[in-house]
């Protein structure tokens, strides 16, 4: 499946990927490894609630949502398609690639999957 949203991946399938030397959890993971059933059935509430928010926020100007990473402990900008194509990397690979940001990011055009919950389920309720 063609993943639009997401830069190719030069190294897809090349067992001397040069990323593995700097080793991390998923080093040595199977690049194809499945989500467990319950893994699997979060990512497609995770997509089900990805579309809700895009419908109310998008027309709002809102372009995504920010994590903060507890990697490197700084927030990462996502853009809604950028997220539903992880997302569904996720489904059908086991495993997210990763991406770049996006460039300068507008902060305030970002909202925390959080508020997207709280906003949908007001605005839902009304």
């Amino acid at each position: 499946m063609a993943y639009e949203a997401l830069p190719p991946d030069p190294f897809a399938g090349d067992p001397a990927d040069p990323a593995r030397a700097l080793g991390g959890p998923d080093a040595d993971a199977p690049d194809d490894a499945p989500l467990d059933d319950a893994e699997r059935d979060e990512v497609v509430a995770d997509l089900g609630d990805l579309a809700v928010f895009e419908a109310l926020l998008a027309p709002r100007g809102i372009r995504g949502v920010v994590v903060d990473c507890e990697d490197c402990s700084e927030q990462h900008y996502h853009d809604w398609d950028l997220l539903r194509a992880s997302l569904q990397q996720l489904l059908d690979e086991g495993h997210m690639r990763p991406h770049e940001p996006p460039f300068d990011p507008d902060p305030a055009a970002y909202v925390t999957w959080e508020y997207c919950r709280g906003f949908a389920d007001a605005t839902l309720a009304e």
